[in-house]
């Protein structure tokens, strides 16, 4: 087992590329004359390579078990494409080059996750995932700032180049890695503390873990649903949270759009970004003691309110205000948000391990990431169309309906879980 972390510190300049094309991505298609539509494609092309690409890379840390080439792979990928993006102004070139970058920007996950099994014992296997999880939020925050100042210096453009700049000196940190693996990467599914923490150190990249490929006979607990007919409770937990990553995602996808239809500027953007993940590196600190004390059930229940309620106020009062209020507004809105988010994040994760049958952590684990994946799939491609074919409001209005579904369906998972009856 290694002692030394030094390998940590390529988590903050890699956090940095990966926030900063999150949100300067949309910025610059909508820069180059795209619409709301052409972000959904680009948001939705992205994590859909992201999928796969967790799915990819997991395979290869197991079979081959290696860390420092797949990190350099990835982070080298990850600055050509940033340069590329710099010098590109075709709006389909951007699509594709945005799709490789989320294929390789994954990369990072499977290979952080078997260092930190092997850098510490795996009763502190929390703690390391925590101090991960806080770089991450940094490095979000470094990203954020550079971009809220980024107007009064250059244009959205070379931003690019100060992703690129980041990434390359992830790659250059990552030679500080092992470059062999000595521990299998599916042990960390036997661990509820390791797995929390995995689900709350990726929640501003969402729950795709693909410790194992799940096979078509995997998803008969959602298949048995349609037949009515439970084979599993577990079914109407993987719905609960396609249903609500489905939802966010209409949200998220138009939000930066919708912002900039009402007049910020670039800098206004980034900046209720950044104030969002101070929010989130605060609660992040209170949401294991909330939990501890209202449990698990309770809080992903709790968590829906605020994130309805967020929606409700950036589509009611962000179009009928202007300056500072609008700003404001925007920033109570989207903390709203992730506080749910955050809370949400762990709570259900904690209850999926703990309703995942014995033996099959690594399966379920698959089912629940393609159920999640798909949703921000379909979410970022309704967000775009009915936004663009309707109005900002009516995506708005149905994200809300999918996360009130989506309450409903955990309802019922709780009930038949209590009764064991066949709902």
């Amino acid at each position: 087992m290694e002692t030394s972390k030094k390998w940590i510190f390529f988590v903050l300049p890699s956090s940095i590329t990966a926030e900063g094309l999150h949100i300067v991505i949309p910025l610059y298609v909508l820069f180059l004359g795209g619409n709301v539509v052409d972000v959904g494609i680009v948001v939705g092309l992205h994590y859909a390579l992201s999928a796969i690409g967790a799915v990819f890379w997991g395979k290869i840390i197991d079979r081959f078990h290696i860390k420092r080439s797949i990190l350099i792979t990835c982070f080298s990928a990850i600055t050509i494409c940033s340069m590329g993006l710099f010098f590109t102004t075709n709006l389909n070139l951007v699509f594709v080059i945005s799709s490789i970058a989320g294929f390789f920007i994954i990369g990072k996950s499977p290979v952080t996750q078997v260092l930190v099994m092997e850098s510490v014992p795996n009763n502190q296997w929390s703690k390391l995932f925590t101090q991960i999880s806080i770089i991450t939020s940094l490095g979000s925050l470094t990203a954020f700032l550079a971009g809220s100042i980024w107007d009064s210096f250059f244009d959205l453009k070379p931003y690019f180049l100060f992703c690129a700049i980041m990434s390359f000196a992830a790659t250059i940190l990552s030679i500080k890695v092992g470059s062999k693996s000595t521990i299998e990467r599916h042990t960390v599914v036997h661990s509820i503390h390791g797995i929390r923490h995995i689900f709350n150190h990726n929640r501003l990249h969402f729950q795709l873990i693909f410790t194992k490929i799940p096979h078509p006979h995997d998803f008969k607990p959602i298949i048995s649903i349609f037949q009515r007919k439970i084979s599993h409770e577990i079914g109407i937990l993987f719905l609960t949270n396609f249903l609500f990553y489905f939802g966010s995602n209409i949200f998220f996808t138009a939000f930066i759009p919708f912002l900039k239809e009402f007049r910020f500027t670039n800098s206004e953007v980034f900046l209720v970004y950044m104030v969002q993940t101070i929010v989130l590196l605060v609660i992040f600190f209170f949401v294991p003691r909330l939990i501890s004390k209202i449990t698990e059930e309770r809080a992903t229940q709790i968590a829906y309110l605020p994130r309805i309620l967020g929606i409700i106020i950036a589509a009611s009062l962000i179009p009928s205000m202007v300056g500072i209020n609008s700003l404001l507004t925007a920033i109570i809105s989207t903390s709203l948000m992730v506080s749910a988010f955050s809370v949400f994040s762990v709570s259900n994760s904690i209850i999926l391990f703990k309703a995942i049958p014995k033996g099959f952590e690594g399966r379920y684990l698959g089912v629940n990431s393609f159920m999640v994946g798909v949703g921000i799939f379909s979410g970022a491609l309704t967000a775009g169309y009915v936004s663009n074919a309707l109005s900002y409001s009516a995506a708005f209005l149905i994200a809300i309906f999918i996360l009130l579904f989506s309450l409903l369906m955990f309802r019922i998972y709780l009930k038949h879980r209590l009764s064991h009856r066949i709902v």
